[in-house]
Order: C-alpha cells, then sequence, then structure tokens
C-alpha cells in the first residue's frame, strides 16, 4: 500500500526567473498518476503540522521569527525564497507529511513525500531552499513517542545533510549518514556520524561500489528500527547544482539498492525527495519518477 504526501501548496509561486525547480511538484504527481505508479488514493494531503513537533527539533526563537515573519533580510537570503505566510504553511505542510509518512510506513513498510528532504534546515536558521528540516522533525517525533529507538537516516543528495548533522550531533539515536559531492555545497561542512565526500564527476559504477561497501555495514552495526532517505537527483551529470557525473539510470540503481536493503532489513523506510537541479524539467520528472516506480515493484 502506497502513501504520497503532496498538497496543492507544495507547488509555491517564485519570482521569474528563480532557479528552484518549484514546477516538478506540480508535475511529478501527475507523471506518476498518467503511468499508473500511483493511484489518486495513495495521496495523503497533509495538514499543518502541531508546532510543538518543530519546536522539538528547531529553536523556539527560530519558529517564532519563522511563523511571524520577522526574519531578518540576511536570513530570507540564505534561505533563497522570498518570505511569506504561505511559504511558511507550505513548509510546515511538507514536514506533516513526513510525520504522517512515518506512521504508515511502521505498518506498511515504506512512505513518501513529493517534496522534503529539507536537510540544509539547522536548528536555529534556515538555509539553501530549506526552512523546516523535515526529516529530522520526523525523527524526532518517532524518538519521542517511543515508536522506534534507533534511526538512520541516508542522505544521497549531492549536498552534504548539513543541517541534520548539527541537529542530532550529539544525539546517540540518530545516526546520520551523508554521500555528498566533496567540492558541492555547503562549503564548510559539518560533521555527520558518516560521511563520505565524492570527487567531481563520480560515475555510476564508482558510486554503487562506494554504497554498497558501506550502507549495508553500517546497518549490520547499528540495526535501525527505521530510516529516512534523503532520495536527491541533483547526483546526475547533468545537473546545474551538482558536481557529480551519474546518469538516469545509475541514479535508479541507487534507489533500488537502498530500498531492496531497507526491505531485506526488515526496515520501514521514509522517502523525501530532495533536490534536482537539471536544465531540462523532464530529467527532473523522470529521475524522481523512477524512485516511485522501483519501489512500486519491491513493495
Amino acid at each position: 500500500m502506497f502513501f504520497i504526501a503532496n498538497h496543492p501548496i507544495y507547488n509555491h509561486p517564485l519570482p521569474e526567473g528563480h532557479r528552484f525547480p518549484m514546477l516538478k511538484y506540480e508535475l511529478l504527481p501527475k507523471q506518476l498518476l498518467h503511468e499508473g505508479t500511483a493511484e489518486f488514493t495513495d495521496f495523503y494531503s497533509p495538514d499543518i503540522i502541531d508546532l510543538s513537533l518543530v519546536h522539538a527539533v528547531h529553536s523556539t526563537s527560530y519558529v517564532k521569527a519563522l511563523t511571524e515573519l520577522t526574519l531578518d533580510a540576511k536570513a530570507i537570503r540564505s534561505i533563497g525564497f522570498p518570505l511569506s505566510a504561505a511559504l511558511v504553511e507550505r513548509e510546515l505542510r511538507i514536514a506533516q507529511g513526513t510525520v504522517a509518512g512515518c506512521n504508515h510506513a511502521l505498518e506498511y513498510g515504506i512512505a513518501f513525500n513529493i517534496a522534503g528532504g529539507t536537510h540544509h534546515a539547522f536548528s536555529d536558521r534556515g538555509e539553501a531552499f530549506c526552512l523546516l528540516n523535515d526529516q529530522a522533525i520526523a525523527a524526532q517525533y518517532l524518538i519521542d513517542q517511543k515508536k522506534c529507538q534507533k534511526i538512520f537516516i541516508v542522505d544521497l543528495d549531492v549536498h552534504q545533510g548539513n543541517g541534520t548533522a548539527e541537529i542530532f550531533q550529539n544525539n546517540a539515536e540518530v545516526i546520520t549518514f551523508s554521500m555528498h559531492g566533496q567540492s558541492n555545497y555547503p562549503f564548510r561542512k559539518e560533521t555527520s556520524d558518516y560521511d563520505i565526500p565524492l570527487p567531481d564527476k563520480t560515475d555510476d559504477s564508482t558510486y554503487l561500489t562506494i554504497l554498497q561497501e558501506t550502507l549495508p555495514e553500517l546497518l549490520n552495526i547499528h540495526r535501525p528500527d527505521f530510516v529516512f532517505y534523503l532520495a536527491g537527483v541533483d547526483i546526475l551529470g547533468t545537473d546545474k547544482l551538482g558536481k557529480l557525473g551519474c546518469t538516469l539510470e545509475g541514479c535508479k540503481a541507487r534507489d533500488s539498492y537502498v530500498l531492496s536493503l531497507c526491505k531485506s532489513f526488515g526496515i520501514p523506510v521514509q522517502v523525501s525527495m530532495g533536490g534536482g537541479y537539471s536544465p531540462a524539467i523532464k530529467t527532473i520528472i523522470e529521475a524522481h519518477a523512477n524512485t516511485y516506480r522501483v519501489a512500486r515493484g519491491l513493495y
């Protein structure tokens, strides 16, 4: 049984010429429905999250400034989106979509969020198109509600999950793993529990070999009872904001490997889509859709 968090507010209007491909949040669900990978009944429309869950991860002062729209100009520039009530509502719904997905995954094995993967949101600030860290909020929710005891975050976006690393730097219940481009943003990296920086133009074979040599061992060591998977498709060689050299086929093979591994270990997994900035929107949609196609075959 599929669960895909999605809401019309995900496709937030931006100034003309903005480099963030917001249109993908409208097109991806349409593609999944068109090809039969998903059905209308698979989609869940998230409400606004209870702020107490947000406060468990983000500082009170930051959440207050965000929700009251009083962030200073520098903080807004760091986020990269014009601040508005609609943008904040969008983030609050995305976070709830990930939290709700966790409950579904615990019962059925897997859940998705069309958006999310906002791993550059720190405990006290936002950065790089990320205001609130959806997977961090959901991970803390699972721990606080005693639904899980050990959580593993698999971040395979091309950019290091710096906000997630900072949030859980002193939390032994949440293990952070980030495999990313070494010369990509953020140029000042945080320290995850496990970081694998990759050189520019890393190809499919090298990427998959490193992942296959690393991830099973870490899952064996830590034996988590829940996995969050950030399935960024900005590892593609075509990506404007990435520097790796993976193909669509390699990206799909990555997703197949991670999700197959989670299933073989019997670990529930929540998937947030993360980044993707290839010049052609069809490339972004194809790469993201592959994640769902792989999962449909497995689950």
